[in-house]
């Protein structure tokens, strides 16, 4: 099956139900099954969901709960909602659609008609990650943007907090940028960042990974887990400046340096995000007050609310 192929979740209590939905569309997208409602919620907040296809009678927690609280949770909120139900009456359709569902299809299924609604539903998912995708991007370096790397550093730090591993972030300056500029022209400068920007991108590809513009020539470094972080940095700013771009009005070194501020950190509690920022930066303002060219780097144990 292809990697990326959309993902779609089956909820419904019926098993029977659940491998009728499985063998109608398994060559359309990647299937994941729930039978009910707390176990469906758990599946999306820990995969990627496109689309679900939600039976509305079910014990416990029925259809229309938990779409609202699929509504009501801002990471999933924007995921369409399909009901498959044997309930026909005008008044529940309309009660599903008023809640939020993007469609209803009626039991017995017909599955031509089943799989073209899904088709069209996971077109305009596709359509609508794409928009979001460029609203997260920074145009001039084509990296993440400061959006999305707020949003990535609060779940990395939830994440953290759930499975007890470090979080390593690096905030990254361009030494004597705005010299760079007036010696060399806004065009030049906007091409240096872009550089800068590749090679920071070549250090992520796993799922929490990111790198980000963070303002003007302020880049930002999210690695969860890290390993060997304090080598991983030293070898990154090395590479800065193997790009060999010259900067006469450095007081740093002949060509562009960044100056960094780091810390792995071990987190206790989902909360932090802000704290680990104003470390960060100021550990950088000691990596250029010390001179610049250089990535002050610290290790922060146990409770960030203690230790920072």
């Amino acid at each position: 099956m292809p990697a990326n192929l959309p993902t779609v979740l089956v909820v419904d209590d019926d098993r029977v139900n659940r491998m009728v939905m499985a063998e109608l569309l398994r060559d359309e997208c990647r299937l994941i099954l729930a039978k009910d409602g707390p176990s469906a919620l758990q599946r999306m907040r820990d995969e990627d969901v496109s689309l679900v296809l939600l039976d509305v009678s079910m014990p416990g927690m029925d259809g229309y709960e938990v779409l609202a609280q699929i509504k009501a949770d801002k990471r999933t909120s924007d995921v369409g909602v399909i009901f498959i139900t044997g309930h026909t009456d005008e008044a529940d359709e309309e009660r599903g659609l008023l809640l939020g569902a993007a469609d209803y299809v009626s039991k017995p299924i017909h599955p031509a008609i089943v799989r073209a609604r899904i088709k069209v539903h996971l077109k305009l998912a596709m359509q609508r990650r794409q928009l979001e995708r460029l609203s997260m991007q920074d145009g001039l370096t084509g990296i993440a943007n400061r959006r999305r790397f707020d949003e990535a550093l609060d779940l990395a730090c939830r994440h953290a907090a759930r499975a007890g591993e470090p979080i390593g972030l690096a905030l990254f300056d361009v030494d004597h940028f705005k010299q760079y500029n007036d010696c060399y022209g806004h065009g030049a400068g906007d091409e240096a960042l872009r550089q800068v920007a590749g090679v920071l991108a070549s250090y992520v590809g796993r799922p929490y990974d990111v790198a980000a513009r963070y303002g003007g020539e302020e880049f930002v470094l999210l690695l969860p887990a890290p390993a060997n972080f304090e080598l991983l940095l030293e070898r990154l700013r090395e590479e800065i400046i193997s790009l060999k771009i010259p900067h006469a009005r450095s007081e740093a070194a002949t060509v562009l340096t960044i100056s960094g501020g780091a810390l792995v950190a071990r987190l206790v509690e989902p909360a932090v995000p802000a704290a680990l920022l104003e470390r960060a930066d100021i550990l950088l303002y000691s990596a250029k007050s010390a001179g610049r060219n250089r990535i002050m780097t610290e290790t922060v144990s146990l409770s960030l609310a203690h230790s920072i």
